[in-house]
């Protein structure tokens, strides 16, 4: 497989590491702010980020052939719990770090005999298989997904996302320092 382990996990530090760059960008006071009434606040959304690998992490390790409502809605409960349990700034860096590593390096080693392997799922669910390469992929979608969704909010608050200041800082040089 030319886009094996070693490649999944390079690019998921990428967008681990820019997730961390965020959270850090972002002001601990600001980390209470809920953009709107039954949205996540900037804590909530970035601890549920932190946390999100580890089912992840145990149903692949187990290797587990098949995921089931019951079992998932357990994971689901302790994913909740665990996110609740990280209150502040750092606690969420530290999280953000260490639950990303971990994720990283459980994809550095995993074979294509791994992420070959077929995981299903009960109906209605749609496919109703799919590979362990697809479902870890889809944790590094899911992040790129709330981190473009805390971008948003780092707008709302007047903060320039760091992204979009590496390519201005880009387009500048380019441009010989003029904006």
């Amino acid at each position: 497989m030319k886009y094996g382990g070693k490649r999944m996990a390079e690019s998921f530090r990428t967008v681990r590491k820019n997730t961390i760059i965020l959270a850090e960008d972002i002001p601990a006071e600001q980390y209470g702010f809920r953009p709107a009434p039954d949205v996540r606040t900037i804590r909530e959304q970035l601890a549920h980020i932190a946390v999100s690998t580890r089912w992840q992490l145990d149903a692949h390790r187990e290797r587990m052939a098949a995921l089931d409502f019951a079992g998932f809605a357990v994971r689901i409960a302790q994913t909740t719990a665990d996110e609740k349990v990280l209150q502040t700034k750092d606690d969420i860096l530290a999280s953000l770090r260490e639950d990303g590593e971990k994720f990283a390096s459980f994809l550095e080693a995993a074979d294509d005999q791994l992420l070959q392997e077929d995981v299903s799922f009960p109906p209605p669910v749609q496919p109703a298989t799919q590979t362990r390469f697809e479902m870890l992929l889809g944790a590094k979608e899911h992040e790129m997904h709330h981190r473009g969704q805390l971008m948003l909010v780092q707008r709302i608050l007047g903060i320039v996302p760091h992204l979009t200041r590496q390519r201005a800082a880009v387009r500048a040089a380019a441009a010989g320092g003029r904006p």
